[in-house]
């Protein structure tokens, strides 16, 4: 049996994708949506008052470039006693001008580090659901 996934039709004679070279947004999982979009504004410098929570369970939050959702994923597990499975490896990262600044500021806000600042470019924490977010030196 081969190893080769390739689809049964050939490459060459697929038609050019529609789907864009573009991100739209990224889902956050969290379980309390009105405390997570308060950590998130916090964290952002955002005025909670610009996130709206839409459907009970979404709240898009106001970025550059790609989108930020949280959402507690009703669909994905989210009803479930312990909620939608968290980001066990940082699945974005925030940018930073001020690093050392950052890694304070998320220490003031009570973040749980989960690793220092590492090769004078990043840092992990943890948000309140155990997502773990990644904080680059821009």
């Amino acid at each position: 049996m081969s190893d080769n996934h390739q689809s049964p039709i050939a490459e060459s004679k697929l038609p050019a994708s529609p789907v864009k070279n573009k991100i739209g947004s990224l889902f956050v999982p969290v379980r309390d949506i009105e405390a997570s979009r308060g950590w998130y504004c916090r964290v952002l410098g955002l005025e909670e008052s610009r996130c709206e929570i839409m459907n009970g369970h979404l709240c898009p939050l106001p970025m550059e470039g790609a989108g930020l959702i949280l959402d507690t994923m009703p669909m994905w597990g989210g009803r479930e006693p312990g909620g939608a499975p968290t980001f066990e490896t940082p699945a974005f990262m925030l940018m930073t001008g001020d690093l050392e600044g950052s890694l304070a500021y998320m220490q003031a806000l009570g973040a749980e580090l989960v690793t220092g600042i590492e090769h004078d470019h990043w840092f992990v924490v943890k948000d309140p659901d155990g997502n773990k977010l990644m904080i680059c030196r821009e």
